[in-house]
Formats: structure tokens, C-alpha cells, sequence
């Protein structure tokens, strides 16, 4: 056992002299240690139940013959961060989980892990750990929030922002936004859409690193604690098997996570973070797949902002699993690798019904033939930007208008709420990219300000930066090369007629590429607005978007 270094042998007495100051029994110290990474705090509301979680895993891994050990994980409201200088700490959050649980597990020699996450960045950063750490590891995340109900309607965080362009629009009383505040969210958890906390721990199912109903049982129900008991007592399953994340976290496991993703319609952020999970466990995921796999696999839901529906209705119609048995109808899984079960994907999906033809689209009656996210290439984003098509209107999949350009995220939100953007803009805003922001903001504000102002249907917003999971309309991110290294997208101008059309999967600027060399020429870059601390660090080491935005030792 791993545990051997820290438990075993008369060398090892000082270390167990330090687990007796812990309250440690002989018993104990015999068993194999499971490390507990637990996300808890009490500033995100995804993650204020996790307490209640992860004493129920504790419970199951001691039944099964373990020694639970709990350390925590830091995470970020993206919501409570979203519109101001706390988004620069959203992103980067991922790599600094993904470290400091290395840092914790090689120092005390756990045996085996139990991932304890729920929002955005807690999923991501704890999946490249378990890849680069590769000792037996099993997820069991806190669960979606159940959406508000106003007027009969059901609601959630982005019914919220957008409530706030109506607002400004004129078009929702101070009253009414009131109420939206007091019942967007009810309840604890990730929220309750189809938003890249959901996406993600959705993924981590389809993916084989969570038990079935990890992404979809809602926080509050009672089968959200039976399921974190039965990762823990699984987790001693995958110890005894010897069963590691790289030998669920494959090549195949991969296209399997990206055809959930299209038939699902996930947050286009999943774009950033399976290439930086794959990158973890030795997996090149170059995003050109995603087309190739678009191409074949059918969009079957349309959650919220997609559509009406939510997590819960999700999870009441048979969840990830149940989408799944859909896809494998067309053969387009890999159904003979092997997940945390222990079992392989065709024995996990085996039985497993669509009991919500509304919620879960046949796979013979799709939403759409092709899948939720596009990758788009062209001259404005030679590597890619990335958009998700099963949230655009259909009168915006082609779209040609005049760029109106910005240079940060604020200028934008006070040019749209001011009634400076008309219809048929591009509301283009860089400098907002992993080296650029730093740490690639979100940008639900302007998004959920252009669509609370009734202009989601005439008006596109491009940007390097990223895009919350609650965005809806055409919301073209992740354009890459950024502009704080040059891409293309500084080289814009005012009024530039830019031409996108997604299901050609192009985007181009109108102007010659002798006019862009030209401009090439004259473009001075940017001084560095944060040059201390942590982002300094980050925007020296991380790469593109289109890689994943992962942190890269440089080379000599």
C-alpha cells in the first residue's frame, strides 16, 4: 500500500506518533488511508452542503474497510465573482486544486481518493489531479440546485441577469427584479441549468470517474447522501481491483465525454477543460475532434438557458446515463472500457430508459442532427472559437454585421445598457483571454444584458475571453490566438463587417489579409495591467484556449 511510507516499519514510528496526536487508533493506521478532497465553504452555494456529502463518503468508505482522512479544496462562486475583478480568479482556480491536492496527497501517502467537488472549477482542477496523480479515485459531487418557480414559471441564476438587462431596457419594474433575486435560486447546489458546473460533473459520469446520478440527483434530495455513501464504499472496490484513473480516463473515455457534451448541449467552458484533463492523463485532444464528433452525434436536450427544462427534469428522466443508452443506439460510445463501477460503459447503460421523451429527445427525433457546441475557424480565429449552437437562435446560426469593438468587458456591459449596441452588431470584446485578462473572464453580464434587452436575436458578441455556462445567444468564445499575443481579434477595427456562420463552422473578418498585415505592423502590445502575485504567474505560464488554457512549463 501507499500508505506503507507514512504507517509501516520502526522508521516510520515519528509518523505514527503524529497520526496518535490525531486521534488515530492502531486500527486504523492497519486500513488503507482514503484521502477525502472536500470543497466545502461557506461562500458558494454549490458547495455549502458538501459537509453533509462528505460525511456520508466517510461513512461508507469506514463500512467498507477504509480510513477516511479529510483535507479541503478552495473554491470560486463564479456567480458572486461574475462582472468585476473576481473573475480573473475563476479560471486560474483550476490549476492552483488541481496542485495543491498533488501537493497534499504525495506529502501523506494516501491510498486512494474520494473527489468531493460541485462548481466550476472544483470538477476540472480535481479530474487533472486524479489523472496526474493516477492512485484509485472515485467523484461524488454536491449535486444541482432545483430551479425557482416565479409566477408558475421556473427560473434560475441566468433568468436573474437577464432580468437585470429588461431592466435597464425598461422593460421589468424594480419590484419585479426584486423577486427574481429572492426566488432565482431556492435551494443549495450547482445551478440548476445546464451551466458548466452541471456540464461538468455530468461529463465526470460520462466519463466513467462518477456512480450514476452524480451529475444530475439534486442537492437537497436524500439520494444525493446515498450516493456519497456508495462512492465510498466503491472507492475500496477500485482499490482492491487496482483500477486508476488513466485506466478509465482514455483516448475512447474521451470521445465518449465529448458525445454526451453534443448530445447534452454543455457549456461551451467544457471546451477549456476536457483538453486539460486529457492533457493530465496523456490524451491529445485537439478540438478539431469536437466537429468530427458534432458532425455525428444528435443534440437531445435543450436545458436551461438552452431551453425551458432543468437538472432536476434531467435527473427524473433518466439522466446521463439514460442519454447515453440513446447515442449507443447509433453505436456512437465506446461501450467496452471500463468505469469506476468496475463495470464497463455497456453494463452501466444496460436497461438504463428514456421515461421523458420531452426532457430527453429520442435519438430518432432530435433537437438537432448535429451536436450542442460548434468550433469555428477563420481569419478572425485562425486556431478556433467556440460557440454553443443548441443556445443560438436560428435566425443567428448565419449572421453578418458591423464590429463594435472594445477593449474590456465594462466598456462593453455600459455601451449595451446604455443603447449604444443596434441590431445587427458584433460586439467584439478582447484583451480578455488566459494572458490577456488575465484568467479569462466570463462573460454572462454583457450576454445576459444583450439578451434581457431583447437583442439576443440581431445582436452576436465575440470575445477571447469565455462565456458562463448560464450564456445563450451567439456567443462566440475562446477565440484563439488572443489578442494580448497578437491574434487577429486586435487587429479589428470599428465598423468592420465581421461574417459568422455556424453551421459552416467559419468566422471572418470582411478585410483583406494585406489590410491585416498592415494593421499587424502598427499593433503595439499591451502593457500588462496585473504584474504581481498569482495572475502574473499564470499569464507567464498558460497556454491558449484552444489548448486548454493549461499551465506550461517553458521551454529552454
Amino acid at each position: 500500500m501507499r500508505s506503507d511510507c507514512v504507517t509501516k516499519g520502526i522508521q516510520q514510528a515519528p509518523h505514527r506518533s503524529l497520526f496518535n496526536a490525531l486521534g488515530m487508533t492502531s486500527e486504523e493506521l492497519g486500513r488503507p488511508l482514503i484521502g477525502i478532497v472536500n470543497s466545502h465553504n461557506e461562500i458558494v452555494p454549490g458547495h455549502i452542503n458538501l459537509d453533509k456529502i462528505v460525511n456520508a463518503v466517510k461513512l461508507g468508505v469506514a463500512m467498507a474497510g477504509g480510513t477516511p482522512i479529510e483535507f479541503p479544496a478552495i473554491a470560486v462562486c463564479d456567480g458572486i465573482a461574475m462582472g468585476h475583478q473576481g473573475m480573473k480568479y475563476s479560471l486560474v482556480t483550476r490549476d492552483l486544486i488541481a496542485d495543491s491536492t498533488e501537493a497534499m496527497v504525495m506529502a501523506h501517502g494516501f491510498d486512494a481518493l474520494v473527489m468531493v467537488p460541485n462548481c466550476d472549477k472544483n470538477v476540472p482542477g480535481l479530474l487533472m489531479a486524479a489523472a496526474r496523480l493516477n492512485i484509485p479515485t472515485i467523484f461524488v459531487s454536491g449535486g444541482p440546485m432545483l430551479a425557482g418557480r416565479i409566477n408558475r414559471n421556473k427560473t434560475s441564476l441566468s433568468s436573474m441577469f437577464e432580468a437585470v438587462g429588461a431592466y435597464a431596457a425598461g422593460n421589468m419594474m424594480l419590484e419585479e427584479v426584486e423577486e427574481y433575486e429572492r426566488k432565482a435560486c431556492p435551494t443549495c447546489g450547482s445551478c440548476s441549468g445546464m451551466y458548466t458546473a452541471n456540464s461538468m460533473n455530468c461529463l465526470t459520469e460520462a466519463i466513467g470517474m462518477g456512480l450514476k446520478g452524480n451529475g444530475t440527483i439534486p442537492a437537497v434530495y436524500s439520494a444525493r447522501i446515498q450516493l456519497a455513501k456508495q462512492a465510498g464504499m466503491q472507492i475500496m472496490e477500485l482499490l482492491k481491483k487496482d483500477i486508476k484513473p488513466k485506466d478509465i480516463m482514455t483516448e475512447d473515455a474521451f470521445m465518449n465525454a465529448l458525445a454526451v457534451d453534443m448530445a447534452l448541449g454543455c457549456s461551451t467552458n467544457s471546451m477549456l477543460h476536457l483538453p486539460a484533463i486529457a492533457y493530465e492523463a496523456g490524451v491529445d485532444l485537439n478540438l478539431d475532434i469536437a466537429n468530427e464528433i458534432s458532425a455525428k452525434t444528435p443534440n437531445l436536450c435543450h436545458l436551461a438557458p438552452a431551453g425551458p427544462a432543468y437538472i432536476e427534469e434531467l435527473d427524473e428522466a433518466g439522466g446521463v446515463y439514460a442519454v447515453m443508452n440513446e447515442l449507443n443506439k447509433r453505436n456512437l460510445l465506446k461501450t467496452d472500457i471500463i468505469t469506476c463501477t468496475g463495470k464497463t460503459v455497456a453494463e452501466n447503460i444496460e436497461g438504463c430508459i428514456n421515461t421523458n421523451t420531452e426532457i430527453i429527445r429520442p435519438i430518432e427525433n432530435p433537437y438537432s442532427e448535429t451536436g450542442g457546441i460548434a468550433v469555428l475557424k477563420g481569419n478572425l480565429a485562425p486556431d478556433s472559437c467556440v460557440v454553443k449552437r443548441s443556445a443560438v437562435l436560428p435566425e443567428m446560426m448565419k449572421h453578418e454585421g458591423s464590429a463594435r469593438v472594445f477593449d474590456c468587458e465594462e466598456d462593453a456591459v455600459a455601451a449595451i445598457k446604455g443603447g449604444k449596441i443596434v441590431s445587427g452588431d458584433v460586439v467584439v470584446i478582447r484583451y480578455e483571454g488566459p494572458k490577456g485578462g488575465p484568467g479569462m473572464r466570463e462573460m454572462l453580464n454583457p450576454t445576459s444584458a444583450i439578451a434581457g434587452m431583447g437583442l439576443d436575436s440581431t445582436v452576436a458578441l465575440i470575445t477571447d475571453g469565455r462565456f458562463s455556462g448560464a450564456s445563450r445567444g451567439a456567443s462566440i468564445g475562446h477565440v484563439s490566438p488572443e489578442a494580448a499575443v497578437g491574434g487577429n481579434i486586435a487587429l479589428i477595427e470599428e465598423g468592420d463587417t465581421i461574417k459568422i456562420d455556424i453551421d459552416a463552422n467559419t468566422i471572418e473578418i470582411d478585410v483583406t489579409d494585406e489590410e491585416l498585415e498592415k494593421r499587424r505592423a502598427n499593433w503595439v502590445p499591451r502593457d500588462p495591467e496585473i504584474t504581481t502575485g498569482y495572475l502574473a504567474r499564470y499569464a507567464y505560464l498558460v497556454s491558449s484556449s484552444n489548448r486548454g488554457a493549461i499551465l506550461e512549463i517553458p521551454k529552454k
